[in-house]
């Protein structure tokens, strides 16, 4: 195990780090996450509000739960992790943020380099004609109906985060890719690695010979690969690492 001040000087030495972050980095903003036996999934099936099988058979159903969701997400602001990241990014620590969160809380923490894998609430599509929508338009139409719809064609849009039984995003995917291939260091924070295709991404660097720091609360299936492991918040370890390397 080792210590925010531990993995500082890991950064320091083999940096700069690509971070790959997960679930247990938003739940520190009070998101909820998916797994957990609090999390998202112990309340709902997520095939039946999270598939896109279920959102072709019934789009209004699937909207119920993500409408209120979608809300909630914005209203979470960014933690001192978040921030912490933003700020070894402007200083040349960390070259660019690979998550698979979907609740935008990276960009608006001041992160510009962001691999979103598994989509965001930033945007919408249609799949009926391919048209796509931002965030801020299906807000004010989510004021006056249950689903937004499209512009062009009045199909209800789809929210744009990967969902169960769709693939990840090909062009997210392969610069997720090439930049864990490329990091001298790569930075697992609140990921249990547990979810593929993402949970292969630290193979590419340690294959290709990189090093690689955990900070997560519980054991991951690559614990036995890391350089340094902090079982500590994201938050304050983020926030102590990025003091010590300003």
């Amino acid at each position: 195990m080792g210590t925010a001040a531990d993995l500082a000087a890991l950064i320091r030495d083999r940096g700069p780090a690509v971070v790959l972050t997960g679930a247990g980095m938003s739940t520190e903003s009070g998101v909820p996450d998916f797994r957990s036996s609090s999390g998202l999934w112990a309340e709902v099936d997520p095939f039946e509000v999270a598939s896109i099988d279920a959102f072709r058979r019934d789009p209004l159903r699937v909207w119920r739960w993500y409408g209120p969701r979608i809300a909630g997400l914005l209203a979470a602001e960014p933690n001192a992790g978040h921030v912490a990241l933003a700020a070894l990014e402007r200083s040349g620590h960390v070259r660019g943020v690979v998550t698979q969160n979907i609740d935008l809380l990276h960009t608006r923490a001041g992160s510009v380099d962001v691999t979103e894998v598994h989509g965001s609430i930033a945007r919408f599509t249609c799949l009926a004609c391919g048209g796509e929508e931002a965030l801020a338009p299906v807000l004010a139409q989510l004021e006056l109906r249950e689903a937004p719809v499209c512009a062009a064609c009045g199909s209800i849009l789809k929210p744009g985060v990967v969902m169960f039984g769709e693939l990840l995003p090909p062009d997210a995917m392969l610069r997720a890719e090439l930049l864990c291939r490329e990091a001298p260091l790569l930075l697992v924070v609140g990921s249990s690695l547990q979810v593929w295709p993402v949970a292969g991404l630290p193979n590419e660097t340690l294959s290709a010979g990189g090093a690689m720091a955990i900070v997560n609360l519980d054991e991951t299936p690559y614990d036995a690969h890391a350089a340094i492991i902090v079982r500590d918040g994201s938050g304050p370890t983020l926030a102590a690492v990025a003091g010590a390397l300003a």
